[in-house]
């Protein structure tokens, strides 16, 4: 794995959520997602009744936007989602956060998981917030332009 990859995971992992939709449909929905990074896949809980769910039949192309000064990200994540009723995938990432939206739990009949499968992301890796304000008085300083990371793409 390259170093912009390693760099791109581990700062997703630390995010909590993005913006999330269809390529075919530009509303996006704020969703939390988690990282499975050993098969490049994203996977989000949501509810049955959601437009979002309701629109996959099959895989359908994706994005997924994040954006965290904090952690020095900004990706605009492609693939194709889908609707997925892995259980073990379920139990393994279910928190408290997500019994938060559903009365009767993780066995709620509501519960939908999806199955973000990534194809490309789109990537800006700063230095964070405190790298932020730094390059911007030393530009005031020098005269200098602000270094403000990378960007860079990636393939999955």
């Amino acid at each position: 794995m390259t170093d912009h990859a390693h760099t791109f995971w581990d700062r997703l992992d630390d995010i909590n959520s993005g913006m999330l939709g269809l390529t075919e449909d530009p509303r996006l929905v704020p969703m939390s997602h988690y990282v499975d990074r050993d098969n490049r896949t994203l996977w989000f809980i949501t509810a049955k009744g959601t437009d979002l769910a309701r629109s996959l039949t099959g895989s359908k192309p994706a994005i997924h936007v994040v954006s965290d000064r904090d952690e020095g990200l900004y990706a605009r994540i492609h693939g194709r989602l889908a609707l997925s009723d892995d259980r073990a995938k379920l139990d393994e990432i279910w928190n408290a956060v997500a019994s938060s939206w559903f009365e009767d739990g993780e066995n709620d009949p509501d519960v939908q998981l999806l199955r973000m499968d990534l194809s490309e992301a789109e990537v800006w890796a700063t230095g964070g917030n405190i790298r932020f304000f730094f390059e911007i008085a030393k530009s005031k300083v020098t005269g200098a332009k602000p270094d403000m990371g990378e960007h860079y793409s990636l393939t999955f």
